[in-house]
């Protein structure tokens, strides 16, 4: 009697939890539309928020219940956006593809090293030393924390300089998170000329720190033809959505700072 009777309580309160977490699962029972999952599994599973949104399957969920875009996928492309449409029985809607670029030209030929770092080899660890090692503070650090975090294997760190593979890349927006410069961002692939200078400082000062610096001279500004360059923060930007890839910019800056991406 001593374990008997324990031992019916305990047996009798279990079969109690049980009824009542069976009644409660039916009362409280919200019927999910299987289109959530079947587009959960049409996405790429990376969870990399580029979306807007928390994870795959929170964007699953916010297409289906919340109207949400069903381009969004950046990683899954035109393929994910495709599926998507299937589920829904819907025209698979346009995606533009996109990529990740690094705003830096100061490799170990263009720039210097201000002093040796011995602390953890990552660029946010040096960044917390005068603001990194190298001459110019607002450069790639070169330790290749973006690398680390980047899916796709689209990152090499090449003298020095963190160099995007655009082909590889899945614009998930990973590496543009880690950089602790704020030197990657993602731009529309077909928009492949940019400007690999992120310096703030004016353009002696940037001169002196590297060589392939943008000196914020404003010709480019002036030669392109749809106003889609301008100077802010003392260095030069374009704005993709003006820029027609005519070139202009590029042969006019004296610096050498603006390229193709592809070359």
């Amino acid at each position: 009697m001593t374990y008997l009777i324990p031992a019916l309580i305990l047996g009798v309160s279990g079969l109690a939890a049980a009824i009542l977490l069976t009644a409660a699962s039916k009362v409280f029972y919200v019927e999910v539309d299987e289109r959530v999952d079947k587009i959960s599994q049409s996405l790429p599973q990376g969870n990399c928020g580029a979306c807007g949104y928390a994870g795959c399957a929170d964007y699953a969920d916010a297409i289906v219940n919340s109207g949400a875009p069903t381009n969004l996928c950046r990683p899954g492309g035109a393929d994910a956006a495709q599926k998507i449409a299937q589920v829904l029985g819907t025209a698979a809607a346009e995606v533009i593809p996109m990529a990740a670029v690094v705003r830096c030209s100061g490799d170990c030929n263009a720039t210097q090293k201000a002093f040796e770092f011995d602390g953890v080899q990552s660029c946010k660890a040096a960044k917390r030393f005068y603001s990194g090692t190298g001459s110019c503070k607002y450069g790639c650090l070169g330790f290749g924390d973006c690398m680390a975090v980047c899916e796709h294997d689209a990152i090499r760190i090449e003298n020095g300089l963190a160099r995007i593979i655009p082909n590889r890349c899945g614009a998930c927006g990973q590496c543009a998170a880690e950089c602790p410069n704020g030197l990657i961002s993602i731009r529309p692939l077909a928009k492949h000329i940019d400007v690999f200078c992120s310096s703030k400082d004016n353009g002696k000062i940037t001169k002196l720190s590297c060589k392939n610096g943008c000196i914020g001279c404003r010709i480019c500004e002036k030669k392109c033809p749809s106003g889609a360059i301008h100077v802010n923060d003392l260095h030069a930007s374009i704005d993709y959505e003006k820029c027609t890839n005519c070139g202009e910019c590029m042969k006019a800056c004296p610096a050498k700072v603006i390229h193709s991406c592809e070359s």
